[in-house]
């Protein structure tokens, strides 16, 4: 009776990467379709709009960066050759284009409380915290949000983006990770470090209001 041949080692199967959701639009943007490119900044457009913002807290220059990654991007396209998602592609452009702006606006303000006002005030949870809230209460979760605009924008470059890019726009740590080109466990370390100095700037204002 013969032997059976033993089963191939786990080690001989790579898994594959699933197929780019937007590989169709990138197709056809990459073959000239204007309106296809137009559909993939629609998609992703808001989400840019908030990692941008969340990173310089200013709105002319949000949108000034967004133009500027939005034009990197298709002029890019051709070279695009699918080694990662498009949408992970396009979030490397965006992080690299506003890391590099941060740095040459280094002798601005830490923070423009005036420029938040929409993009707080809007924003239907916060809407939906404070509406039944008596004014003393309202007044309380606005300064925390205050706290926080501001320990936010005192964290490094390196550290606010995983904060945005984690706890504001909820990617997992291997997205992150791929995005900045660096290891998840380099991601984990700054976010924990990231969130230490948040955790200190606002638990003062919460023992004292709450």
């Amino acid at each position: 009776m013969g032997r059976c041949s033993p089963a191939s080692p786990p080690y001989m199967f790579r898994q594959s990467r699933p197929p780019d959701p937007d590989q169709d639009l990138v197709s056809r943007a990459k073959n000239g379709d204007t309106r296809a490119f137009d559909a993939l900044i629609l998609k992703y457009g808001d989400k840019l709009f908030g990692l941008v913002y969340n990173m310089t807290s200013h709105k002319e220059d949000t949108h000034d960066l967004l133009q500027e990654i939005f034009a990197k991007a298709y002029q890019s396209l051709p070279k695009f050759q699918g080694k990662s998602t498009f949408y992970t592609w396009i979030y490397q452009i965006a992080t690299n284009r506003t890391l590099n702006f941060l740095k040459k606006r280094k002798n601005r303000s830490s923070l423009s409380l005036n420029d938040m006002e929409a993009a707080v005030q809007n924003d239907p949870a916060l809407i939906d915290t404070t509406n039944d809230a008596n004014p003393e209460r309202q007044s309380s979760i606005n300064e925390l949000q205050k706290k926080l605009n501001e320990a936010m924008m005192k964290l490094s470059e390196s550290h606010r983006i995983v904060v945005t890019l984690f706890d504001i726009q909820a990617m997992p740590h291997g997205e992150i990770a791929r995005i900045l080109g660096t290891s998840e466990g380099t991601i984990r370390s700054r976010l924990h470090y990231a969130h230490l100095q948040l955790q200190s700037a606002l638990q003062e204002v919460w023992e004292e209001r709450f």
